[in-house]
This record gives C-alpha cells, structure tokens and sequence, in this order.
C-alpha cells in the first residue's frame, strides 16, 4: 500500500489507463486469435503509417497545423478502414488465401508509410519532430482524460462482444455450421476486425502500434491454453490483457529508466510462456498440445 501511495497520481493514472487498453485489446483480439486471424491487426496497425504520415502533409498543404489529433487520427482511421477492405477484397481473390492478403496489405502500408515519413522528415514545418512517437507511443506520458478514453473503448468493446457473444462462438469454432443456420459469417468476421482496428487506432497516440498490437495478440494466445470455451477465453484474455498492462506499468514506475510500453510487452510474454506449460485445456504439461 506504502508502494502505490508512493507511486504518485500521474503513475496511477498510467497504470488504469493502460489496464483499460490491456482489457480492450485482450477482449477485441480474442476471436480474431479464433479465427485464425490475429495478424489482421497486425496490418491494420502498420497501415495506418501512411494514412498519419499522409494526413500530416495534407494539413501541411493546407496550412493546418500537421500534428493536431483529429488530423492523425482521422488519417489512421480512414488507412484502418482502408486496410480492412483491401484484405478482406484480396482474400476473396481465387488463389490469394486470407495470409497472403494479409500480408500484402502489412508489406505494402508499412513501406507507403516509410516513404511518405521520409517525406515528412524533409519540410521545413518544425513540429514534425516527435511524429515517430506514433510507432512506440508514450504511455508514460498519459493523461487523465486519455486513461478515461481508454476506459470508455474496454467497456464498448466488452459490450459489444457481450451481445453477439454466441453468434461470434459458432463462427469461431464451426463456420460451417454458422453460414448453414444463416449466421451472416462475413459481417461478423468484419465486426471483429473492426474492434480490432477500433482499439489499434485508439490506443496509437498512448501505446503506439507495437504495444496495441501485441496486446491484441499475445493475451488471447495464452487464454487460449486455459479454456475451450469462447466466453471464458474472452475473459481470461481481457484480465490477461490488464495484468499484463498494469504490471508492466508498475514496473516501469519502479524500475528507473525502463520504458512502459515494452515492460508491459515483456509482462504479457511471461504470461504467454507460463500458459503455454501450465496452461489446464492446451498447456504442454497438461498433455492438451496438438
């Protein structure tokens, strides 16, 4: 108790608004991780580097100023969105799987990304400096009003998964059957995808997208050695998710000149790693690995 009153306000306010994102990206990523599709996040994040780089030169142009929010974000947005529409639009190509699409559209908005940066890098506009905080984020610095966003984004996403809960599971487990009983299996997959583009996009200023989309990938990877049912791997990747996030954060806190995104990237691999031995449905000591 001494350790947290010592901690400070601004440290608690990081740590609750990270556990929120860790809840979030837990919750979101969990039946993209089901369906097999856990690296559409993974290309959405990176995809959305051209759509920042692309909206600060066009406020640039217009003589807005370049690293206003609703600039960056609404440019991470629409690449988002963008990004969601070419993989789902390749993947239905004859002779172009769902991986290849994916991985298309990674490799193609990560290096549109890069160049339009290198652009960016060569005006004159003073305040380009510190855009690159977009790629790591800067969860140490968060505020009050950003940790209740994060906030607000764990208990949209945990609502929404909470009504279509059993439409989400039978696409998970059988699509089969779901398309047969008239489930409408598309639209739910792009639900999906766009929570997870949702909780990418939101958590970029604070986390940056290697944290976003590692908590949306690594939570729900070690929930899935404990459980087989959809509910409570949703659970257990949404606590994951926040452990991973606030023991990271405390470590940070306490630990001198050790940054917060990574610490709690390395928290949420420990996670992983215990899971996968001890895990109860899948672990390797518990005989359920394939």
């Amino acid at each position: 108790m001494n350790l947290l009153a010592g901690l400070g306000f601004n440290t608690v306010v990081v740590m609750v608004g990270v556990a929120a994102l860790g809840c979030a990206a837990g919750a979101a990523g969990t039946f993209a991780m089901l369906r097999r599709k856990a690296l559409v996040s993974d290309a959405v994040a990176h995809g959305t580097l051209p759509g920042i780089a692309g909206a600060f030169l066009l406020a640039a142009l217009l003589g807005r100023a370049p690293r206003e929010a609703a600039w960056l974000m609404g440019g991470a947005a629409i690449a988002a969105i963008l990004s969601l529409a070419a993989i789902e639009w390749l993947a239905r190509r004859p002779r172009i799987g769902h991986d290849t699409a994916t991985a298309a559209v990674l490799a193609c908005g990560f290096g549109l990304g890069l160049a339009l940066m290198s652009v960016v890098q060569t005006l004159s506009v003073g305040s380009q400096a510190g855009l690159e905080q977009l790629l790591f984020g800067s969860a140490a610095g968060m505020l009050p009003g950003e940790a209740w966003l994060m906030g607000g984004l764990a208990v949209l996403v945990l609502a929404v998964i909470g009504l279509v809960l059993k439409e989400l599971s039978t696409v998970a487990f059988d699509p089969d059957f779901a398309a047969t009983i008239g489930l409408p299996v598309a639209r739910l997959d792009a639900l999906v995808a766009l929570l997870c583009a949702s909780v990418v996009v939101a958590a970029l200023p604070i986390a940056g997208f290697v944290l976003a989309v590692a908590l949306v990938v690594i939570p729900p990877a070690a929930a899935r050695f404990w459980s087989d049912r959809a509910g409570v791997v949703v659970v257990l990747a949404a606590a994951i998710g926040s452990a991973s996030a606030l023991a990271g954060a405390a470590l940070s806190a306490i630990l001198t000149d050790t940054p917060t995104g990574p610490a709690i990237v390395l928290v949420a691999a420990l996670f992983f790693t215990v899971s996968l031995f001890f895990g109860r449905a899948r672990g390797l000591l518990a005989g359920g690995a394939a």
